[in-house]
């Protein structure tokens, strides 16, 4: 089976969607499928205008001449027309959920647009039984059409060795920095965590300067490190010292974060919302997201017994990197991709 792939998310400063279309790419062959990418490279995806354009026109164009059984819509868009059976992957609704800050257009196009393309798509496919709720209660599809597969981890992440721990705690958080994401609770934890750093990886948006202001007020900002997008190997690097990885967020319909985390072997805090505690699966602590004693007092628990909470993550390493193998992953995409063509 040949099965083109949206791949355009993979250019510029790749986020989440961009390491699932990369893992896609890499291991459909372990299934028997032939991937084949369509990218336009000069085209900046970060852009909502050129968004649009690859969406809507180039890519369609691109899985027509690809000449491949399927079309996959990898990223969470597909395209109003296409000549192909398409299966798309709705990775969370977020856009209805918890972008209501965003500008109009945006939520428009990448909602109440982009729902009414997946219900003309052949196959759904989510990242979480709780994102497959949250798209059934807004599309009037049948359930038997939308399938949950999720995403794997890349095994770079389920090889890290951790490094000893540093003189100075580290608190991890890797993401874009947006509201949803909520990263004002772990700032205002740190408050009362003496001499710990926080250290956050990922793009910015217009929350990273209100983060900042909140740092600056609470007079921490000297214990907080906004790297902005890192090249892999400095992530990597991250996971293998960081003493405790946090993913605060209010709305996850995955939560890459907390599953590379935990596939690393790093002690992990999660938010009590969304996909997060189906995730976890057990193997974290589930907190309040907007109570900052709680994360204050977690992450202490933590500082306080390093070795332990180590051999904690270590113990729980093997049974995450199963459930998040790519493996699998692939094995129950090509059994969607094979009902999408049935």
């Amino acid at each position: 089976m040949r099965v083109a792939i949206d791949a355009q998310l993979m250019l510029g400063t790749p986020t989440g969607i961009g390491e699932y279309v990369a893992g896609l790419i890499a291991h459909l062959p372990l299934a028997g499928i032939d991937p084949i990418p369509l990218q336009f490279k000069p085209l900046d995806p970060w852009r909502f205008d050129r968004r649009v354009a690859w969406d809507q026109v180039l890519l369609p164009v691109a899985a027509a001449r690809s000449r491949a059984d399927l079309l996959h819509c990898a990223s969470g868009t597909m395209p109003a027309i296409t000549a192909m059976p398409t299966v798309v992957t709705v990775h969370d609704v977020a856009w209805q959920r918890a972008q209501s800050h965003a500008r109009g257009y945006a939520r428009w196009y990448f909602g109440a647009f982009s729902l009414r393309r997946y219900a003309r798509a052949r196959r759904i496919i989510v990242d979480s039984e709780f994102s497959r709720s949250e798209l059934l209660s807004m599309l009037d599809v049948p359930a038997e059409r939308v399938g949950v597969v999720y995403p794997g981890v890349a095994d770079d992440f389920c090889r890290i060795a951790r490094t000893a721990r540093s003189d100075v705690p580290t608190v991890l958080s890797v993401g874009t920095v947006e509201r949803r994401k909520n990263l004002a609770v772990v700032i205002e934890a740190l408050a009362e965590l003496e001499g710990v750093r926080l250290v956050v990886m990922g793009p910015s948006t217009p929350y990273r300067a209100e983060c900042e202001q909140l740092a600056q007020r609470l007079g921490i900002a000297n214990r907080i490190c906004f790297s902005g997008y890192v090249e892999r190997s400095a992530l990597l690097d991250a996971y293998a010292s960081a003493d405790v990885a946090v993913v605060p967020s209010r709305y996850e319909g995955f939560g890459y974060a907390a599953a590379q985390a935990l596939c690393a072997g790093v002690p992990v805090l999660v938010a009590r919302t969304s996909s997060l505690p189906e995730i976890v699966a057990g193997d974290a602590t589930l907190l309040d997201p907007g109570e900052s004693s709680a994360w204050r007092n977690a992450i202490a628990q933590i500082l306080d017994d390093p070795g332990a909470a180590r051999t904690r993550a270590e113990r729980l390493r093997g049974a995450a990197i199963a459930r998040f193998g790519w493996k699998a992953s692939v094995a129950r995409l090509a059994q969607n991709y094979q009902i999408a063509l049935a």
